[in-house]
Protein backbone atom coordinates (compact mmCIF):
# COMPACT_ATOMS: atom_id res chain seq x y z
CA UNK A 1 0.00 0.00 0.00
CA UNK A 2 1.41 3.04 -1.02
CA UNK A 3 1.80 6.32 0.94
CA UNK A 4 3.36 10.00 0.74
CA UNK A 5 6.21 10.23 2.45
CA UNK A 6 8.85 13.28 2.71
CA UNK A 7 12.65 13.14 2.64
CA UNK A 8 14.55 16.70 3.43
CA UNK A 9 17.53 17.31 1.80
CA UNK A 10 20.47 20.18 1.20
CA UNK A 11 22.82 19.92 -1.68
CA UNK A 12 23.70 23.15 -2.31
CA UNK A 13 21.51 25.80 -4.27
CA UNK A 14 17.81 24.63 -3.67
CA UNK A 15 16.62 26.07 -7.25
CA UNK A 16 19.05 23.40 -8.51
CA UNK A 17 18.01 20.38 -6.36
CA UNK A 18 14.61 21.55 -6.58
CA UNK A 19 14.84 21.16 -10.50
CA UNK A 20 16.12 17.79 -10.34
CA UNK A 21 13.35 15.98 -8.30
CA UNK A 22 10.50 17.80 -10.29
CA UNK A 23 10.68 15.46 -12.85
CA UNK A 24 10.94 11.97 -11.19
CA UNK A 25 8.30 9.69 -11.20
CA UNK A 26 6.94 9.24 -8.21
CA UNK A 27 7.67 12.90 -6.56
CA UNK A 28 4.29 14.37 -5.93
CA UNK A 29 5.71 17.95 -4.13
CA UNK A 30 9.11 19.44 -4.12
CA UNK A 31 9.40 22.64 -1.78
CA UNK A 32 12.06 24.65 -1.28
CA UNK A 33 13.16 26.04 2.08
CA UNK A 34 15.59 26.96 4.85
CA UNK A 35 16.56 23.88 8.10
CA UNK A 36 19.48 23.32 10.69
CA UNK A 37 19.61 27.26 11.92
CA UNK A 38 19.33 29.26 14.91
CA UNK A 39 16.85 32.32 13.70
CA UNK A 40 13.40 32.01 13.44
CA UNK A 41 11.74 32.29 9.73
CA UNK A 42 14.76 33.52 8.04
CA UNK A 43 14.87 35.05 4.85
CA UNK A 44 16.64 34.50 1.94
CA UNK A 45 18.87 37.54 2.70
CA UNK A 46 19.95 36.23 6.01
CA UNK A 47 20.09 32.72 4.50
CA UNK A 48 22.62 33.82 2.09
CA UNK A 49 24.64 35.70 4.50
CA UNK A 50 26.12 32.03 6.38
CA UNK A 51 25.18 33.48 9.78
CA UNK A 52 21.99 31.66 10.87
CA UNK A 53 22.96 28.47 10.48
CA UNK A 54 20.57 27.63 7.79
CA UNK A 55 20.95 25.08 4.95
CA UNK A 56 19.14 25.82 1.57
CA UNK A 57 16.82 22.53 1.11
CA UNK A 58 13.74 20.72 -0.55
CA UNK A 59 11.51 18.96 0.99
CA UNK A 60 10.53 16.09 -0.71
CA UNK A 61 6.92 14.67 -0.65
CA UNK A 62 6.95 11.09 -2.77
CA UNK A 63 4.39 8.34 -2.97
CA UNK A 64 6.10 4.99 -1.41
CA UNK A 65 4.25 3.31 -4.14
CA UNK A 66 5.46 4.11 -7.04
CA UNK A 67 9.41 5.69 -5.49
CA UNK A 68 11.11 4.28 -2.35
CA UNK A 69 13.61 6.34 0.45
CA UNK A 70 16.29 4.70 -1.05
CA UNK A 71 15.82 5.47 -5.00
CA UNK A 72 15.16 9.36 -3.37
CA UNK A 73 18.36 9.27 -1.63
CA UNK A 74 20.42 7.36 -4.81
CA UNK A 75 19.03 10.34 -6.84
CA UNK A 76 20.14 13.18 -4.55
CA UNK A 77 23.39 11.61 -4.16
CA UNK A 78 24.07 11.22 -7.65
CA UNK A 79 23.05 14.78 -8.56
CA UNK A 80 25.30 16.65 -6.45
CA UNK A 81 28.91 16.77 -5.58
CA UNK A 82 28.95 14.91 -1.69
CA UNK A 83 32.59 15.58 -1.40
CA UNK A 84 32.24 18.92 -1.44
CA UNK A 85 32.45 20.39 2.29
CA UNK A 86 30.05 24.00 2.88
CA UNK A 87 30.22 24.59 -1.31
CA UNK A 88 28.50 23.24 -4.37
CA UNK A 89 30.13 25.15 -7.39
CA UNK A 90 30.40 28.55 -7.21
CA UNK A 91 28.37 28.14 -4.08
CA UNK A 92 30.54 28.33 -0.84
CA UNK A 93 29.45 28.98 2.90
CA UNK A 94 27.28 26.15 5.26
CA UNK A 95 24.25 27.46 3.83
CA UNK A 96 25.32 25.40 1.01
CA UNK A 97 26.08 22.04 2.38
CA UNK A 98 25.56 18.76 1.34
CA UNK A 99 23.17 17.57 4.74
CA UNK A 100 20.35 14.94 5.32
CA UNK A 101 17.79 15.92 7.76
CA UNK A 102 16.01 12.36 8.39
CA UNK A 103 12.37 12.07 9.95
CA UNK A 104 13.38 9.17 12.21
CA UNK A 105 15.64 6.27 13.09
CA UNK A 106 14.34 4.17 9.97
CA UNK A 107 15.31 7.14 7.99
CA UNK A 108 18.92 7.41 9.35
CA UNK A 109 19.34 4.14 8.36
CA UNK A 110 18.34 4.91 4.58
CA UNK A 111 20.35 7.79 5.15
CA UNK A 112 23.85 5.48 6.24
CA UNK A 113 22.88 3.38 4.22
CA UNK A 114 22.99 5.79 0.87
CA UNK A 115 25.83 7.47 2.27
CA UNK A 116 27.97 3.82 2.20
CA UNK A 117 26.55 2.98 -1.47
CA UNK A 118 27.67 6.65 -2.69
CA UNK A 119 30.97 5.94 -1.26
CA UNK A 120 31.40 3.48 -3.24
CA UNK A 121 31.13 5.43 -6.50
CA UNK A 122 33.46 7.95 -5.28
CA UNK A 123 37.28 8.32 -4.87
CA UNK A 124 36.36 11.68 -2.30
CA UNK A 125 35.28 11.12 1.04
CA UNK A 126 31.85 12.01 1.37
CA UNK A 127 31.24 14.62 3.99
CA UNK A 128 27.35 14.29 3.64
CA UNK A 129 26.49 15.42 7.11
CA UNK A 130 23.23 13.72 8.81
CA UNK A 131 21.81 16.53 10.67
CA UNK A 132 18.65 16.53 13.42
CA UNK A 133 14.57 17.30 12.61
CA UNK A 134 14.57 20.57 13.17
CA UNK A 135 12.19 23.60 12.34
CA UNK A 136 11.24 24.07 8.08
CA UNK A 137 10.87 27.29 6.61
CA UNK A 138 9.37 27.47 3.66
CA UNK A 139 11.55 29.32 1.09
CA UNK A 140 9.46 32.86 0.00
CA UNK A 141 7.36 32.37 -2.88
CA UNK A 142 9.51 33.33 -6.00
CA UNK A 143 12.09 30.24 -4.87
CA UNK A 144 8.86 27.98 -5.55
CA UNK A 145 9.38 26.01 -8.57
CA UNK A 146 12.30 28.54 -9.70
CA UNK A 147 13.40 26.26 -12.89
CA UNK A 148 10.29 25.94 -14.42
CA UNK A 149 9.94 30.39 -14.55
CA UNK A 150 12.89 32.57 -13.86
CA UNK A 151 15.25 29.88 -13.74
CA UNK A 152 15.02 29.18 -17.56
CA UNK A 153 16.42 33.11 -18.08
CA UNK A 154 19.16 32.91 -15.52
CA UNK A 155 22.78 32.34 -16.51
CA UNK A 156 23.51 30.88 -12.99
CA UNK A 157 20.77 27.88 -13.33
CA UNK A 158 21.21 27.54 -17.09
CA UNK A 159 25.04 26.28 -16.21
CA UNK A 160 24.11 24.65 -13.19
CA UNK A 161 20.97 22.88 -13.32
CA UNK A 162 20.71 21.18 -17.41
CA UNK A 163 23.81 18.83 -16.70
CA UNK A 164 22.17 18.02 -13.38
CA UNK A 165 19.08 16.89 -15.47
CA UNK A 166 21.25 15.23 -18.28
CA UNK A 167 22.76 12.97 -15.02
CA UNK A 168 19.49 12.29 -14.04
CA UNK A 169 17.88 11.10 -17.58
CA UNK A 170 21.22 8.93 -17.53
CA UNK A 171 21.58 8.23 -14.80
CA UNK A 172 17.78 6.97 -13.15
CA UNK A 173 16.26 6.82 -17.04
CA UNK A 174 13.50 4.70 -15.45
CA UNK A 175 12.41 6.82 -12.62
CA UNK A 176 12.53 10.17 -14.98
CA UNK A 177 8.72 11.62 -15.81
CA UNK A 178 7.91 11.91 -19.88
Amino acid sequence: MSEQATAIVAGGCFWCTEAVFRDVIGVTNVESGYIGGSVDNPTYKQVCSGTTGHAEAIRVTFDTGVIGIDQILDIFFATHDPTQLNRQGNDVGTQYRSAVFPADDAQKAEVEAAIARAQADVPKPIVTTIEPMSTWYPAEDYHQEYWDGEGQRNPYCLAVIPPKLMKLRKSFANKVKG
